[in-house]
């Protein structure tokens, strides 16, 4: 099986010949230094993702993060983080977010060949309708908006979500991703930040727009959440949203019962990145742990975060041998 066959057969439960060995969220700019110290050929920058996860013998995915507030891939939110207060304030800054993407959305072109080959899985990644909020006014003032500022927050996503339309109107004739992330956060350890009907009036009508446009074209939407996203779960899948990462176990997350209660529920990550520094039989437990998972398709296992700089090279090393040794074995 090619590389894009086999992300399609295990998202639509079918049997592979090996589940993808793939690093969803890559390692922190740290973790990159401290391996340059201990090995790591130091021509491989932090964004070159794509050429570390090669050196590294992972699979071939390549990411387009589509950024609000810078038209680069190495984007940062820091510079407008928490600025917004109130609608003069949002207004005021309008002019310089949304940026453009055409430079970024014409290097799509370089994949297409290798993507309908099989050589390569593009994914894109779109910024949500909590994420973008809460990057503009900070957490604190984002919870107040809710109750006291619902017209500025509707206004923001109805810029939002105009933006990502108009994304997808440009990218789909270029390149389709085979998959789409849509980074929220919207969830901690004990579950969604926001309530149910805060989550339906705010962010919920603006997914009834995207996913369908998604769908439409057979690319596989996931939400990025981190925490415990266990009662998002349904909130999403009812908007058309099958899949969920990184499934943070520190959160408490847990991907068994998950495919308990909802089957058809498409995963990614999961594995405790907690037991990278703790050995080969740690990490050999945690793949172990989730084996079971692993055989029953619609699930790729990888680190459910970036690999954090206290993790050496040799010892990722270790988890890299042993991912690839596991998802070899699964079949699902």
């Amino acid at each position: 099986m090619n590389h894009v066959e086999r992300f399609r057969a295990v998202m639509n439960f079918q049997p592979v010949d090996r589940l993808p060995a793939w690093e969803w969220a890559m390692w922190w700019d740290e973790t990159i230094h401290r391996w340059h110290r201990e090995g790591l050929s130091p021509q491989l920058k932090f964004s070159q993702v794509f050429a570390i996860s090669t050196r590294f013998g992972l699979d071939p995915y390549q990411q387009f993060w589509f950024s609000t507030t810078d038209p680069t891939i190495e984007a940062t939110q820091h510079h407008v983080e928490g600025i917004v207060a109130n609608m003069d304030d949002y207004r005021r800054i309008r002019p310089k977010l949304f940026p453009c993407h055409d430079a970024a959305i014409a290097g799509m072109a370089a994949w297409v060949a290798r993507q309908r080959a099989g050589e390569a899985v593009v994914w894109c990644t779109l910024e949500g309708f909590f994420w973008f909020p809460r990057t503009l006014m900070g957490f604190e003032k984002l919870m107040f908006a809710f109750g006291d500022q619902p017209e500025l927050l509707h206004e923001i996503n109805r810029d939002l979500l105009r933006f990502n339309l108009q994304l997808l109107d440009k990218i789909l004739p270029v390149c389709p991703p085979t998959f789409m992330t849509i980074a929220e956060d919207m969830s901690y350890n004990h579950g969604p930040m926001i309530s149910r009907r805060t989550f339906d009036e705010f962010v919920a009508p603006c997914y009834r727009q995207i996913i369908p446009r998604l769908l439409e074209h057979n690319i596989v939407p996931f939400v990025d959440t981190d925490g415990d996203v266990t009662m998002l779960v349904p909130w999403l899948a009812e908007l058309g949203v099958n899949g969920v990462l990184p499934l943070e176990r520190q959160a408490g997350v847990d991907g068994l019962r998950l495919r308990k209660r909802y089957p058809r529920l498409l995963m990614a990550g999961h594995f405790d990145k907690m037991t990278m520094t703790r050995g080969e039989e740690a990490m050999r437990a945690e793949f172990e742990r989730l084996a079971p998972l692993m055989k029953q398709g619609g699930f790729i296992p990888s680190v459910d975060h970036q690999t954090p700089p206290g993790v050496a090279l040799e010892q990722y090393r270790v988890y890299l041998r042993l991912l690839k040794e596991y998802v070899q074995a699964a079949h699902p």
